[in-house]
């Protein structure tokens, strides 16, 4: 899947609480970045495990390209990673910190797993 997420059939809701429901989990594949359009932003989601999926801006904070969700996701010890397709900065996708350039940093999204479905804060 390589298209931002937006199914007619899971059109984004948001409840009272600012949460978006997304997509369900079973569309992310593991260990690959999708976009999404969360409350107006892009976001790039990552399925780290089975049961977890980690949200960042989509925009590259080096470039402002959009861009993140086609990066190359890794680790440093037990840490999440996510290295930009452009010039290949490496970020803290839990923390959004940049390894590489303490200069920049990635927004990051609360998630969770409802009734098998992704939902972002934003």
């Amino acid at each position: 899947m390589t298209a931002i997420l937006d199914r007619e059939n899971l059109a984004e809701a948001t409840t009272a609480s600012g949460w978006h429901r997304v997509c369900a989990i079973d569309e992310l594949e593991p260990a690959w970045g999708e976009a999404a359009l969360v409350g107006g932003k892009q976001v790039a989601l990552f399925r780290t495990t089975p049961d977890e999926v980690l949200a960042v801006s989509q925009q590259d904070p080096a470039t402002l390209s959009n861009v993140m969700a086609r990066g190359i996701v890794g680790s440093r010890g037990s840490r999440p990673t996510i290295a930009s397709p452009l010039h290949k900065e490496v970020y803290d996708l839990e923390t959004g910190e940049c390894f590489t350039n303490p200069e920049l940093r990635l927004a990051t999204y609360n998630t969770r797993l409802v009734d098998g479905y992704v939902e972002v804060a934003a």
